[in-house]
């Protein structure tokens, strides 16, 4: 009953992720300590619980497949969690089952703010360690160092702010350099991926559609 078991576990930890990160005192705001007053917030994620049936961690550009698809709600684009922090975000679906690019692929990049600075970026990976990624465009005057944790900044509205992405490992700079270069230590170990969950966001469309409208003025 083993299986049985850990599916209904996932179903549970995704009940209680719904729970934590749609309580309006559970939302992290950078550089805030205060809870965010905001009503909307508290109805805007859902959270998928599927399992993965295949994933490579040793390739350039990796991929994971879930086990569920159309039939339960997913759609590409949504962002994917594990237990210990961020996975990725799906590319394709079909009625059963659906596959996600992983945070191991150089072109998946993730908004990421620094916690303890509130300075933020992005995270991407170079293709080489499956346990480390690096940090980009943190600026030089910013105040960074090893231990301080890395989680997403919000921003790109697929994952809630807050996740953990990891924790600084290394920190240098050049002489004329403008930007850190940055090392951190992954939160997922993903050679040990089983269940995951995906993230709804049911106010991404909103938020997508009116920065469109930025972007292109005279649409």
């Amino acid at each position: 009953n083993l299986q049985s078991v850990n599916q209904q576990l996932a179903r549970e930890n995704a009940a209680l992720k719904h729970v934590l990160y749609n309580r309006q005192d559970s939302l992290f705001v950078p550089g805030e300590s205060l809870p965010v007053n905001d009503t909307l917030a508290t109805k805007q994620y859902r959270f998928i619980p599927a399992k993965v049936i295949n994933n490579s961690t040793s390739r350039f550009n990796n991929y994971i497949t879930l086990n569920i698809g159309s039939d339960e709600g997913v759609v590409p684009g949504m962002g994917v969690l594990g237990t210990d922090g961020v996975v990725g975000r799906v590319k394709a679906v079909s009625k059963n089952y659906s596959t996600v690019i992983s945070l191991l692929h150089t072109d998946l990049l993730i908004s990421s703010v620094i916690k303890n600075s509130a300075a933020f970026g992005s995270t991407r990976w170079d293709g080489r360690d499956s346990r480390q990624a690096n940090l980009h465009y943190i600026p030089r005057h910013v105040d960074v160092r090893k231990g301080d944790s890395i989680v997403t900044s919000g921003y790109n509205a697929l994952f809630p702010p807050g996740i953990s992405v990891g924790t600084i490992s290394e920190v240098n700079i050049q002489e004329n350099a403008t930007f850190f270069e940055i090392k951190i230590d992954l939160s997922t170990d993903f050679s040990r991926l089983s269940f995951v969950y995906l993230v709804e966001n049911f106010m991404k469309q909103e938020k997508d559609s009116l920065e469109q409208q930025v972007l292109n003025p005279n649409e």
